[in-house]
């Protein structure tokens, strides 16, 4: 499924939020999620080519670091469960980041009872 390319050029509504993403984000050639919630769509079955029949929306779950240190961010689709790492963009909302990376700390997968704290 071709997406239209002129539709790209003029930016698009994000699917979670609804706040209206610009399509020349800072920092990259591509704008492939909301810098307000940093939310997506699955449109790319490979990276740009827009052929991706899912379209359902994708979850920021995670940020991860290249090994040049850059950050991304992980989504997972909300109707196939594909995951897939994003580049962030030099408009993307500051909070909505450390939020998603502070995630883990915040929401631990296990608990933390019994846990104490040494000092050295």
């Amino acid at each position: 499924m071709q997406r239209d390319s002129a539709r790209d050029r003029r930016g698009f509504r994000c699917v979670h939020c609804g706040a209206p993403v610009s399509p020349n984000p800072s920092g990259s050639a591509h704008r492939n999620h909301c810098p307000r919630c940093l939310w997506s769509r699955h449109v790319d079955d490979k990276v740009g080519d827009r052929r991706a029949a899912c379209a359902q929306s994708m979850e920021p779950i995670a940020i991860a670091a290249r090994g040049d240190g850059e950050w991304t961010i992980v989504h997972k689709c909300t109707g196939c469960a594909q995951i897939r790492t994003n580049r962030i963009a030099g408009d993307d909302d500051e909070r909505a980041l450390l939020a998603l990376a502070l995630r883990p700390i915040a929401a631990p997968a296990f608990p933390l009872d019994g846990f104490s704290v040494r000092s050295g």
